[in-house]
């Protein structure tokens, strides 16, 4: 049965943080302190992005002359699959929705929020614990995915707050953002003033319901998509079924339950993918909110199709 169940005799086992004595790969250092898997996760998942990001960034920048057409190319297939994502996302997603300028401006910011999410979550659909377990041993306390941990999206949203924060005092001043929050009601006829504190209040609260939307839309994602795939992986050997190993019963609900495992697992993977994109696309879209360039661009739009006008007549 333990063999079966791999590193745990529920589901959660394989999705909730535990904490455990760190050990050294080489046996004489012993035990070096207690610690969080999941925090052993991020520290790995930000290592392997800083290696990555450096060797993609060295391959990707333009070569000496010496080396003609191929100069522009760049180096490496995990290199030019980053360099695809990141012209993809700024051209097609960010610009459309930030502008250039504000595009060039947080750039960093979200592409390094995207890639470090993305990292981790791939680094969850590692097995680390539950094949420690299967062979018997235990040389690395690290596993799990670190972002179906409630704290761990709560501190990638409040970094997303203080960057959306930032700028819309940056872009509208203090006075600004207040107007923002009553939608510019209380600059209108003396009867809607009656309805600004109600606005006010909604948006008020909309402010730090983003960001907690963003926490838990990660954390959900991520834990539900675990805890489904570790139920169907353990299906055959749940006692509540009744199933005696090695019967005919056993081995269809084994088959079923791989084959259906292989396919969520590779769902799994699209998903990783995708709330990634969506924690920096929605970051992204919430920076744009609290900015003048939308406004800008209708008025540059007013002022064409009066010109237009213009010519016509």
């Amino acid at each position: 049965m333990s063999t079966l169940t791999l590193a745990g005799t529920d589901p959660l086992s394989h999705v909730l943080n535990t904490r455990e004595t760190l050990y050294e790969t080489i046996w004489w250092v012993g035990e070096i302190g207690a610690g969080s898997i999941h925090e052993v996760m991020l520290v790995i998942a930000g290592v392997l992005l800083l290696i990555a990001m450096f060797v993609a960034a060295k391959r990707i920048r333009t070569g000496a002359e010496s080396e003609g057409n191929a100069r522009y190319v760049t180096r490496g297939r995990i290199a030019q699959i980053i360099e695809v994502m990141v012209v993809y996302l700024r051209d097609t997603m960010l610009i459309p929705v930030l502008g250039e300028k504000q595009t060039r401006r947080w750039m960093p910011f979200l592409f390094s929020i995207f890639f470090f999410i993305l990292f981790v979550n791939l680094l969850g659909m590692i097995p680390f614990q539950d094949v420690q377990h299967l062979f018997g041993v235990h040389l690395f306390a690290i596993g799990g995915t670190a972002t179906a941990n409630i704290n761990t999206t709560a501190v990638l949203a409040l970094f997303a707050f203080v960057v959306i924060q930032i700028h819309s005092f940056r872009e509208l001043g203090f006075l600004g953002w207040l107007d923002h929050l009553t939608c510019g009601l209380a600059k209108g006829p003396k009867g809607l003033w009656l309805v600004v504190p109600i606005v006010f209040a909604v948006e008020f609260a909309g402010v730090f319901i983003k960001p907690v939307a963003l926490a838990i839309r990660l954390f959900a994602n991520m834990l539900g998509g675990h805890i489904l795939l570790a139920t169907i992986i353990m299906l055959p050997s749940m006692p509540q079924l009744g199933l005696e190993p090695g019967g005919g019963t056993w081995w269809g609900v084994t088959i079923a339950s791989g084959s259906f495992a292989v396919a969520l697992t590779v769902l799994e993977l699209f998903v990783a993918f995708l709330q990634a994109f969506v924690f920096m696309f929605l970051t992204a879209v919430f920076i744009s909110l609290m900015s003048h360039e939308e406004h800008e661009h209708e008025d540059h739009g007013a002022e064409g199709v009066e010109a237009e006008l213009s010519a016509a007549h």
